[in-house]
């Protein structure tokens, strides 16, 4: 049986180089072409030796493929994914361009006029533990970007449940591949080693992403959402902590209310292989490298606050791990096949 052909446009960026390397040991998926117009003419493995096995020349077009990856900036994205989908093929858009159902938050977002209006109402929200059926039937998805990731996959179990206030506050904590490849002052290594800061406090841009999505899961008032983006001098990962007061009367209180707590969660994620629900607070290295998303739910008896943390690898489960997961759906393969790897520890 012939395996399916994949292609990636922008393999140079660091999404594109993650999704390289984890379609390379799929079985079902077959890398047919890579584009990137800085390198365009050269072998993949002489841009990136770690890939010297893939025999592949970096193109500036994307060749005959079944399903698309598209790892381009947002506005640059849509722009390719358009013709693509006129052509029959399936296509996962890691970019933003996607994601969000409203086209007129786009110019104040994202600051460009979407292209094609009509394919936000089509294009399916590409977490899996939320929509997986929507998934299946899909020939678009919008692959969530990754603090959004994070901060729904914390707060999903709690939101659906009922019980905390709609007045969220989420706090996240990133390394600095997400801020992507292109060379800048602030993600220079002398600027950013021993030193931690926020940014985005005016509104990061995947606010509204955060905000639509959670508003989706909860019946009643839309959620009020505080979300500030930290930079840490790590490569990978995210931390997000996230803060809710408990709605009065959904949860008993101390041991109790504890136990109850975790409860929902597990009982929300039961089966799900890529999230699990732990006994204690993880850490960004419990994910390295795999598409992982570790949530630990906790209950402040002092305040009647939820405390829920969650730990991804921004790159994996944040970007390229989980645009393979949704291929996967989409393609009617296993849901992990190729995403099997555990996390590289310490």
């Amino acid at each position: 049986m012939s395996k399916t052909k994949a292609g990636i446009i922008n393999v140079t960026g660091y999404a594109g180089v993650e999704l390289a390397r984890l379609l390379y040991r799929h079985p079902e998926v077959e890398i047919t072409s890579v584009t990137g117009r800085s390198a365009a003419g050269q072998k993949l493995a002489a841009v990136f030796p770690h890939l010297a096995d893939i025999d592949l020349t970096i193109t500036a077009e994307l060749g005959e493929v079944d399903v698309a990856f598209s790892a381009l900036p947002h506005k640059e994205s849509a722009k390719e994914c358009i013709p693509l989908l006129k052509q029959g093929i399936k296509v996962v858009d890691i970019s933003a361009d996607f994601r969000l159902k409203d086209a007129a938050d786009y110019p104040k977002w994202y600051g460009f006029t979407h292209p094609a209006p009509e394919l936000l109402k089509e294009a399916v929200f590409g977490l899996p533990e939320l929509y997986r059926s929507q998934i299946a039937a899909a020939r678009l998805i919008a692959n969530p970007g990754c603090y959004p990731t994070g901060a729904i996959l914390a707060l999903a179990p709690a939101l659906k449940a009922g019980i905390i206030e709609p007045d969220i506050i989420i706090d996240s904590k990133s390394g600095v591949s997400g801020a992507g490849r292109t060379l800048s002052l602030g993600t220079h290594y002398s600027e950013v080693n021993e030193d931690v800061s926020a940014y985005s406090l005016e509104g990061h841009r995947h606010l509204p992403e955060i905000s639509q999505e959670l508003a989706l899961l909860r019946p009643g008032p839309t959620p009020s959402v505080t979300f500030v983006p930290h930079l840490i001098p790590m490569t990978r990962g995210i931390l997000t902590t996230a803060y809710a007061r408990l709605s009065p009367g959904t949860i008993a209180s101390g041991e109790k209310g504890q136990a109850e707590l975790t409860g929902i969660y597990r009982d929300f994620y039961k089966g799900e292989s890529f999230v699990k629900v732990a006994a204690a607070s993880p850490h960004t290295k419990h994910t390295w490298g795999n598409n992982l998303c570790i949530v630990y739910p906790s209950l402040d008896i002092r305040q009647n606050r939820l405390i829920a943390i969650s730990a991804i690898d921004n790159l994996v489960k944040g970007a390229a791990g989980q645009a393979i997961q949704n291929m996967n759906l989409m393609c009617g393969f296993p849901e992990t096949t190729g995403l099997e790897g555990l996390a590289v520890y310490p």
